[in-house]
């Protein structure tokens, strides 16, 4: 497996590209910085005691100690009294500020003319739909996003099989997507780059390798990429990559995976028809480059056990062209 530089991309809600996170983030320094406060006053009562002189170990009889005056019962009445409303006080503030940024990041707080992705969780992939109205224009891919800077997102999120949740932990928090249901929210990027996402929920053997990345850019140039992903794969230019699709069609890869404009229409794996195009295999698992793709056709078991990727027997002299071929799905 070759080194994968894309893991060296930061994920981390500290680092925020995006409105949501940027809120979250704030919120969470404000309850760091007044929760320590409380931390530190709290402990320097508890060490005032231990730094008074001490007094031995001998004490008067009972019946001849000084019981507490009225004065002093009252001081310390309205001392407990003090610190009691002050907490009650602190909770309800860190609830209300809770509660309005918890609004502001939810579809209630949405700005308009959001852009529409329905993003399903499966063991172990994502599948991506840009959604409209006009059904020509829908737009499939898997395991990338590709979203405009500075314009709003809503994703629907949903599962196919057990529960997962979706965390960009740069644009937004968590969201568990769950089967039979749809939840809801939305992310937008204010600067351009590459945000790397996770599933945060336990799924199963692969959990851990099922990763999804965002890509954010401008306006442009999402307008142009969403153009070139609604049209159909790039016809093999080469007679070694029309070997490579015979190849590709003449397998069982065609049960499952789908690539516009061919016979492929297989709808239980990742859409191929741009594959060439994206950052990784296997949602996250490996860089995506021909070393790495001949690997994952020829062993997907021995690089993601338990994946539902099956093992497609492949000629040795077939191999190279099937590469060349997806990989030239641009």
């Amino acid at each position: 497996m070759n080194a994968f530089p894309l893991l060296l991309v930061s994920q981390s809600a500290l680092e925020p590209g995006g409105t949501n996170a940027s809120r979250i983030l704030t919120l969470g320094e404000g309850m760091v910085f007044l929760l320590g406060i409380i931390f530190v006053a709290v402990m320097i009562m508890a060490v005032i005691p231990l730094m008074r002189r001490h007094r031995g170990i001998e004490q008067e009889p009972l019946e001849r100690t000084h019981q507490p005056s009225e004065a002093t019962e009252r001081k310390l009445a309205i001392v407990v009294g003090s610190a009691a409303g002050a907490t009650v006080v602190i909770l309800l503030g860190l609830v209300a500020v809770s509660v309005v940024v918890g609004k502001s990041i939810s579809t209630a707080g949405m700005p308009s003319h959001a852009l529409t992705i329905e993003v399903t969780g499966n063991q172990w992939w994502w599948n991506v739909r840009y959604m409209n109205d006009d059904a020509s224009k829908i737009i499939v891919t898997a395991n990338e996003l590709h979203i405009p800077v500075g314009r709003p997102v809503v994703i629907r999120g949903m599962s196919n099989d057990v529960i997962h949740s979706f965390w960009i932990p740069g644009l937004q928090g968590k969201r568990d997507l769950i089967p039979s249901r749809v939840n809801t929210e939305w992310i937008q990027a204010d600067r351009p780059g590459n945000f790397r996402g996770q599933c945060a929920e336990f799924c199963g053997l692969q959990h851990a390798h099922m990763a999804m990345w965002v890509v954010a850019e401008p306006e442009d140039k999402f307008d142009a990429w969403f153009a070139h992903q609604g049209q159909d794969a790039v016809p093999p230019a080469t007679e070694e990559l029309q070997r490579g699709q015979q190849v590709f069609l003449n397998s069982a890869c065609i049960l499952c995976h789908h690539i516009q404009g061919t016979e492929a229409a297989g709808q239980v794996a990742p859409d191929l028809t741009h594959f060439g195009s994206r950052m990784t295999i296997a949602a996250g698992t490996l860089q995506n480059n021909k070393g790495n793709l001949a690997g994952w056709i020829a062993d997907p078991q021995g690089i993601k056990p338990g994946t539902k990727m099956a093992t497609v027997p492949v000629k040795s002299e077939d191999m190279q062209p099937l590469i060349d071929y997806l990989e030239s799905l641009q």
